[in-house]
């Protein structure tokens, strides 16, 4: 089925449904019961056990948010990327250097990828926390280490 149809078949699906569904019974009894068991004061161990974990949880995501595999810290993160990215692609080249290519025009492939990287990267430079620009940019630099490793890898080694 073509995009297009696709679409506006699934826009005439939704406006079919109703705006509204009622819940088959009264919610509110079980809700009332579970904020008094919420309240009641037994409860003094298991939210101390809760603040602790909430606590926790919320140290361990910080440490790792803040986390930022550069060496200065005010250079943006595209950058190091990228400095990363011709390491590991110097690496690769350097290493499959004695062996024949399976493909010819690998190369040109491996160019088109680079341009595609270089307009990411200007991009980010409007725009240096765009995560969906770096995604793009992290997807771009290993289509680029899968291609170099897969037209240099014998064909009885692929899988």
């Amino acid at each position: 089925m073509p995009e297009h149809n696709f679409d506006n078949t699934l826009e005439q699906q939704l406006r079919q449904l109703p705006k509204e569904r009622q819940p088959q019974r009264d919610l509110w009894p079980g809700i009332e019961h579970a904020l008094n068991a919420e309240i009641a004061p037994a409860n003094g161990r298991k939210v101390s056990a809760l603040v602790a974990s909430v606590l926790a949880v919320g140290m361990l995501g910080w440490m790792s948010l803040s986390y930022i595999p550069a060496s200065n810290p005010s250079q943006p993160l595209a950058t190091v990327l990228s400095e990363q990215h011709q390491q590991q692609k110097a690496y690769l080249l350097a290493t499959y250097a004695d062996q024949p290519a399976l493909t010819d025009n690998w190369q040109a492939q491996l160019k088109e990828l680079d341009d595609a990287a270089l307009v990411i990267k200007q991009a980010l430079e409007q725009d240096p926390q765009n995560m969906a620009l770096l995604k793009m940019l992290k997807q771009v630099h290993q289509q680029q280490i899968d291609l170099i490793e897969r037209v240099h890898t014998p064909r009885y080694q692929q899988i």
